[in-house]
Formats: C-alpha cells, sequence, structure tokens
C-alpha cells in the first residue's frame, strides 16, 4: 500500500518496504508503546518497556526488523486511521468494493496506577459492511532481530513465540499455521457485524483473560480511562483538539510506575535520510520532562507533575558520576542530563549493524553517548518548572528544596565553562550562550522562590552570579555586526535556542537587541515559518549531513512573535505549523523542506512546546 497526504493508504506497491515516518499512529499503556503504521502493520514494539529491546522493528529494517502484519485480502482497499475521541485507542478502517472494516488497536488500562496490570496488545477487528477477508502475519524479531526463536503451535488458537528471558503469547479464535522463519499466519473471513479479537502479551494468556481482552468492554474501558484523564484540562481555548491530542501524546510517553517521561518511544529514525544523524531518545532527559511539567502544569495536570518530583528527588540521592565521554573526565554535575526509566545512566551507545535502518538511514543506534556530555542548561529548564510547580501546585518539599539549594551553589561555582548545551552537540565542548541563558534563569527562579515562600538560601551568592551571567551574556553573547544573540561567547553564529529569550524573562520581547535578534533569525534561520535551530553546512556540531527544521524551535518562533505583539504573525505561522501533524495530529522532531517528518516519534519536545505556543497565543487574541 502507498500512503496518500490525506493519511490514506492504496494497494499500490510502496517500492521500499517502509511507509512515511508520518503514515504511523502509536498506542501504548504507560509501560511501553506499539507504533502501527497506515496499513495496519506494527513495526515497533518493545517490550515490556518503552527501552527494553524491539520485538517488532521492521520500522530499522523492512526485511529482518520484524513485523506484525495485516492485510485485507480482496479487492483495492484503501486505509484511514483515527483515534477514538479524546483516546489513545486507534482504529484503521480497511475500505474497498468488497466491503469495509475496521481493526481497533490499544493496550488496555482499567484504572490508575493499577497494581494488576499486564501488558497487553489487543486488535479487534469488525466488518462494517459485506464480506472481508483478512491474512495476519505475526514475525517476531526478538532483542533487535538478533535472538533466534521457538513457535509452538500447540493449542487450538494460541501460538507462543519464545526467546531466552522472553516470551510472546498469543490467543485468538482463528487457526494459525508456521510459515518461514517461525512465522505465524493466520486467515479469516468476516461478514457484516462479525468480530474477532487477536491478543498479544509477553506472559501466557488465560481463557478467563483472553475472554475479557476479547470483549468490547475492554475497549470501552480503556477509551473511559483516557477520556476521564484528559477531561482534567483546563485548556478551553482555540486549537483544542490540537492541545488535547499533545496533552494525550506527552501522557503516552509517561512511565506510570516511575513517574519518568520518555522524549520518545523509538530509536534510530533519522533526521535527514540516509544520514547518520539517528539517535535513541527512549530514555528520560531532565530537559524535556522538566518543560513536559510545565506544559501539563498549564493545562491543569498536577498528578503528573507530582510524579515526576517524585521520582526526580531520587535523582538528586543518586547523584551522577563525573564519567564525561572525553579522555579527561568531566564533571557533568548534580544531575545527569538523562536517565533510564529506573533514574540509571543510560547503556553505551551500540550500533545495531546488522540493521539497513529506516530507509538506508545507518548507523541504527542504541543507547545514547550524550549522557556522559555536560549540559549546564538542563539546571535552568529544571528549576524554572519546579518554580512553577511551586507557584501552581501544592508547592514543593523542605527536602526537595535543601537539595535545589545543593544544585544552586554547584552552578554558581561551574557556569562558566564549555559545555555541549541543548543540542547536544558531538564536537568539543564551547561556551554556549542559550547555556549562559538558563543558568541565569536557574538562580533567578531560585532568588524568586526564596522571596516568594520565604526558603533560606545564599540570595546574595546567587545575585552575584546571576548578574555576572547576565553581564556576560549582553558583552560577549551579542554580536554587533549581526545585530543579534549567537550561539556561543563571541560568535558569529546563529541558534533558535535564543527565541526564548523573552520566554525566560531574560529581556521583555520588545527590547530593542530582541528584536534584532528576532529579524536576524527570520533572515537566516526562518523557511516560510519553519525553523532550522542553527546552521550545520559545516559540520560544527561534530556531524556529517543536513536535517530538517526543528518543530520545536519553530513553535518557539510563534511563541516569540506572539510576545512581540505581532498576533497575526504568530497565527499564521501556528496554523502553518498544524498542517504538518500527520493524520493523527502527531507530530516527530523535525520537518524536512519538502514536508516530510523527520526523526523519532511520537517527539514529547514537539508536542509539548505546541501547547506551550498555543496556549499563549490563545490568550493574547483573547475571547
Amino acid at each position: 500500500m502507498s500512503a496518500r497526504c490525506d493519511g490514506s493508504t492504496t494497494s499500490e506497491d510502496t517500492g521500499s518496504g517502509y511507509l512515511p515516518i508520518a503514515d504511523h499512529g502509536v498506542i501504548g499503556d504507560l509501560r511501553t508503546a506499539a507504533v502501527i503504521g497506515i496499513d495496519g502493520r506494527i513495526d515497533w514494539f518493545c517490550c515490556p518497556r518503552f527501552d527494553s529491546p524491539s520485538v517488532f522493528g521492521s520500522l530499522l529494517d523492512a526485511e529482518k526488523g520484524g513485523s506484525w502484519t495485516v492485510e485485507q485480502l480482496d479487492g483495492d482497499v484503501t486505509t484511514r486511521q483515527f483515534y477514538l475521541p479524546d483516546s489513545n485507542v486507534l482504529v484503521t478502517r480497511f475500505m474497498s468494493d468488497d466491503g469495509v472494516a475496521e481493526v481497533q488497536d490499544l493496550m488496555p488500562i482499567a484504572r490508575p496506577h493499577d497494581p494488576d496490570h499486564r501488558t497487553r496488545i489487543v486488535r479487534r477487528f469488525t466488518c462494517i459492511r459485506g464480506d472481508v477477508r483478512f491474512r495476519v502475519r505475526m514475525s517476531p524479531r526478538f532483542d533487535y532481530g538478533r535472538a533466534e526463536h521457538t513457535l509452538d503451535l500447540s493449542g487450538a488458537g494460541t501460538l507462543v513465540f519464545s526467546t531466552d528471558g522472553l516470551d510472546l503469547h498469543v490467543a485468538s479464535e482463528t487457526e494459525w499455521e508456521k510459515v518461514d522463519d517461525g512465522d505465524a499466519e493466520t486467515t479469516f473471513t468476516l461478514t457484516t457485524g462479525e468480530c474477532t479479537t487477536i491478543v498479544a502479551a509477553p506472559e501466557p494468556i488465560s481463557d478467563d483473560c483472553y475472554g475479557h481482552d476479547s470483549d468490547p468492554a475492554v475497549i470501552s474501558a480503556t477509551v473511559a480511562f483516557w477520556q476521564q484523564w484528559i477531561s482534567q484540562s483546563t485548556y478551553t481555548g482555540r486549537w483544542r483538539e490540537m492541545v488535547h491530542r499533545s496533552a494525550l501524546t506527552l501522557k503516552l510517553l509517561t512511565h506510570e510506575p516511575t513517574g519518568a517521561v520518555v522524549s520518545a518511544v523509538t530509536t534510530g529514525l533519522p533526521e535527514d535520510i540516509g544520514g547518520e544523524r539517528n539517535w535513541d531518545y527512549r530514555y528520560v532527559w531532565i530537559r524535556d520532562t522538566a518543560f513536559t511539567l510545565y506544559a501539563l502544569l498549564r493545562l491543569g495536570f498536577l498528578d503528573e507533575a507530582a510524579s515526576f518530583m517524585e521520582w526526580l528527588t531520587c535523582r538528586f540521592d543518586n547523584h551522577a558520576d563525573n564519567d564525561g565521554d572525553d579522555d579527561d573526565a568531566v564533571d557533568i554535575g548534580p544531575l545527569r542530563l538523562m536517565y533510564t526509566l529506573d533514574g540509571d545512566p543510560p547503556p553505551e551507545e551500540t550500533v545495531l549493524d546488522h540493521w539497513e535502518g529506516y530507509r538506508g538511514s545507518s548507523p541504527v543506534v542504541i543507547g545514547n553517548a550524550a549522557a556522559g556530555q555536560l549540559q549546564l542548561d538542563i539546571y535552568g529548564e529544571l528549576v524554572d518548572s519546579v518554580y512553577l510547580y511551586n507557584k501552581y501546585g501544592p508547592g514543593i518539599s523542605y527536602e526537595s528544596w535543601s537539595q535545589l539549594c545543593e544544585v544552586a551553589g554547584w552552578l554558581v561555582d561551574n557556569w562558566d565553562q564549555p559545555d555541549r548545551s541543548i543540542w547536544e552537540v558531538r564536537s568539543e565542548p564551547q561556551d554556549y550562550v542559550f547555556s549562559r541563558l538558563m543558568s541565569w534563569v536557574a538562580l533567578e527562579r531560585m532568588i524568586r522562590m526564596t522571596r516568594q515562600r520565604g526558603l533560606p538560601g545564599d540570595i546574595a551568592g546567587w545575585m552575584r552570579a546571576r548578574d555576572e551571567i547576565f553581564a556576560q551574556i549582553m558583552d560577549r553573547g551579542w554580536n554587533d555586526e549581526l545585530g543579534a544573540f549567537v550561539q556561543t561567547l563571541d560568535s558569529d553564529r546563529l541558534d533558535a535556542s535564543l527565541l526564548l529569550i523573552p520566554a525566560v524573562k531574560l529581556l521583555a520581547p520588545t527590547d530593542d537587541r530582541f528584536q534584532s535578534t528576532l529579524r536576524a533569525f527570520e533572515k537566516d534561520l526562518v523557511s516560510d515559518t519553519l525553523v532550522f535551530r542553527y546552521d550545520t553546512s559545516d559540520g560544527h556540531d561534530g556531524l556529517d549531513g543536513s536535517e530538517g527544521t526543528f518543530s520545536l524551535c519553530t513553535f518557539w518562533y510563534v511563541e516569540a512573535l506572539t510576545r512581540s505583539g505581532r498576533l497575526a504573525d504568530a497565527r499564521l505561522a501556528l496554523e502553518k505549523m498544524f498542517t504538518h501533524a500527520n493524520h493523527l495530529g502527531l507530530y516527530t522532531e523535525q520537518i524536512g523542506l519538502t514536508g516530510e517528518q523527520l526523526g523519532n516519534l511520537p517527539q514529547a519536545f514537539t508536542h509539548l512546546s505546541l501547547i506551550s505556543a498555543a496556549i499563549n497565543l490563545d490568550r493574547r487574541l483573547g475571547d
């Protein structure tokens, strides 16, 4: 099948075996997630957690990655997808002259923090009209395709794929047969009103369990879970559908047992087709989660913020080791920039050289070497989010405040040094202005919290360092010739991260220096409202190749226009950006110059910045 721009497919041959990245939806159970193509294939699923090795991975190798495919056999078939309203239950519609059928895909969730929760994928097939014949094939490839498996077909309608350390149990009302490579296949016909369900789980599926999962009530219960959650949102303004889809996506990226939030559910999807900028985003970035906390707080979701605060408190108790990725060990500070869901360092970066990568984009990388980098900006994003939690939530505990004071003390002594900053470059550390900006934010917010709540703290020391940072940004972070703030001290390179200057209140949005910077960005980094994060043409970031426009930066641009009073321009830019969402309202990390989505999906950074941009612009536009 091939994709149409409206989010549908036809039975034409795709050629490469890869759907466009945008032609996917995601389901999940707050433990892990499955990525489902618009043709019904599950081509990415890690089990039992977001960061576990993949069971289905054809998203990164069409031949060797493994998949769970669904094919309507008769007629010229067109497919479309949508989420059931205000939920993460995905429906794929198969339409032909012979009939119309739907596949409802979900990972059941009964209630929040369910002690009896079990991870399962439920696929319910329903014939809406006519007669439809389906062929379903299960081709798991455990451990990123590195582990052999066996297949047990001994039970009627049941099968078990087994490998060392993990089994995949399948239950259905249909009969299966073994096919090549230890795969299993079933073919069945449904007439109007008939249904059948296939359930897969990493543990045995009892008859009672299967009966429950195959019952329509499990779909209703899961839809109700998501709808009840989103009903807590306080946002009632314009673009409610886009904002709530983004909120549901951020919730989907949350690991409920720990309160952590992963940055995406995939690894290795390219920022440039055929290029090397392919990273593993299935970890917990302090920066991304802090921004997520900010976005959810804006919508009134305090429970998620509290869960993250609890997770974060544990990280303070387990300070990062000085294990930088340079030959000379670097003090990476009291916090790492990223962790696993359990709060451990991510695994060493490894290349899966037996996989070709999405459309030949290699290397396919698991783990993330950036975990050993010093990135000073994370402290500003973190403290700013804690400040908002303290302001709009129940307030931080004394223990957390004491830990933050230690962080602030470390930052006072360490802000003025080279680092890798927000974009996690693979070149040598430099004196990034954005890192100075967010260090200023960290200390300024600590001062605010001390004064507002009467909390103890080294206000005098924080103020001295804050003012030194401000002076350095104004003196050496500003380029008179360009008329703009620049990426690193005393340089001439622009960086879209500095669009946040008015948002974090370093300067007023109407300040001449910021307005001049905004004009410089529009000249060199903005392409028809889409924004590049910086110029990659000379490889100064330590990587070859180019990349698309950065969706996070585009939403930051919308906010900068809003704060500058250019509301018509902001609204146009936001509406244009909405056209780059996929058919389900999901975003990846980047948008190519021809409008294709690039990078891992769904990208937390993009969705949280959408929420912030929409809320701020809606408020300025008024009723």
